[in-house]
């Protein structure tokens, strides 16, 4: 009996000098009152709470509640499993549905966009949808490493996922069988019917895309190519670095993107490759992030012509901090502006020529093989490509 006393009064003490330390070194100035309700606050649950804690998960509770009071969507103290799911992402292979997901102003967990070609994009998932179950849990609150983690699992195995879509009152049901997402985040060819014409679509931005992107441009350069249409439709970004290599083929000089923190600012220019071709962007507003930085280095730099609907609106940077054990924190340290210094987030992208493509019949388009006959977006990119293509 003695024993199992002071162990849990070394515990306590351990919580109490813990609890003090952080509110002491992070918060540095802060109220008696405060002090008292967190270190009363161990003492109730360790003495009076029905379910007992341990010491290890009352700290990450703490740590949990401490990013949680950032208000921002996009931090979070990240367990082992949640932040190899993010390095996967990075690297670009994960079991798992295949959706970008983040939250709406009404805090509700929203497609950003389904990544082309995996189970979620063939279910019919559509950018802009609200994902209101997952299985048997609601997501009502539920913050996105949760979410994400819920979707994604061993290949081969089902996820029910419960949606709810614009205008429509009935929630749509979906069984979505994992599968191995190795996204092929370049996807290109030379457009037949019309002369000279490079179609590139890409899908994400991880470790490879820029060594892929220079790649496919070789090929085509030495299949004739005379110009270029970007398609970042429902691109929903990844990998900065990625995004700033695709752009160095793009524009010629400047800056590509101003990264701002609290306490520092980078700006990365253009490194004087790029091809001298026509370009023409597809955007829509399944496009975010990483797409937005390139869409905005091309927009401002005028280096092409940008067409289609207002991006997403992501101007955030998130930093990956790993911790002990496996776990770490991701925070949201800077934000980004377009070289022309334009703060995007929660405003989006405007293109330079805006076609509509809404509804069912987006969907599909985007789904299937580029064809201007039946993509709107695509037909009026490559009109005006076809403007500036030397004969």
């Amino acid at each position: 009996m003695k024993k199992k006393i002071l162990g849990w009064l070394t515990n306590f003490l351990v919580v109490i000098g813990l609890v003090s330390t952080l509110l002491l070194g992070v918060l540095a100035v802060t109220s008696r009152q405060e002090m008292m309700h967190a270190i009363r606050t161990v003492i109730l649950i360790k003495t009076q709470a029905l379910q007992p804690v341990t010491t290890p998960n009352l700290i990450t509770g703490a740590v949990k509640g401490m990013v949680a009071s950032l208000e921002d969507p996009y931090s979070a103290f990240l367990e082992p499993a949640e932040y190899r799911n993010i390095e996967q992402h990075i690297s670009g292979s994960y079991g798992g549905v295949g959706l970008l997901i983040g939250l709406d102003e009404e805090k509700r967990l929203i497609v950003v966009s389904p990544f082309k070609g995996t189970p979620a994009h063939r279910a019919g998932i559509q950018a802009g949808d609200i994902i209101l179950r997952i299985d048997q849990q609601d997501t009502a609150g539920m913050d996105l490493e949760k979410a994400a983690s819920l979707m994604q699992g061993k290949p081969g195995t089902k996820v029910n996922l419960s949606v709810g879509r614009k205008e429509e009152k009935e929630k749509r049901e979906y069984t979505i069988t994992r599968e191995i997402i190795e996204i092929p985040t370049v996807e290109g060819k030379m457009l037949e019917d019309f002369p000279g014409v490079g179609y590139i679509n890409l899908t994400t931005f991880n470790e490879h895309t820029g060594r892929d992107v220079g790649l496919l441009l070789d090929e085509m350069k030495q299949a004739g190519l005379k110009g270029v249409i970007l398609d970042l439709r429902n691109n929903p970004g990844g990998y900065l670095g990625a995004a700033v290599q695709v752009a160095d083929y793009f524009v010629a000089s400047g800056p590509i993107v101003h990264i701002v923190g609290r306490f520092r600012s980078q700006q990365y220019k253009a490194d004087g490759k790029a091809l001298g071709l026509p370009l023409v962007v597809l955007i829509n507003g399944g496009s975010a992030s990483a797409s937005e930085i390139l869409a905005g280095a091309i927009k401002d730099s005028g280096a092409g012509v940008i067409v289609g609907e207002k991006t997403f609106g992501k101007g955030l940077v998130q930093t990956l901090f790993r911790m002990e054990a496996g776990a770490a924190v991701k925070l949201t340290t800077d934000k980004y502006l377009t070289p022309a210094k334009h703060d995007i987030n929660k405003k989006g992208i405007e293109p330079d020529i805006v076609v509509p493509l809404e509804g069912e019949k987006a969907s599909q388009i985007l789904m299937n093989a580029p064809d201007p006959v039946k993509d709107p977006q695509l037909k009026r990119g490559i009109e005006i490509l076809r403007t500036k293509i030397k004969p």
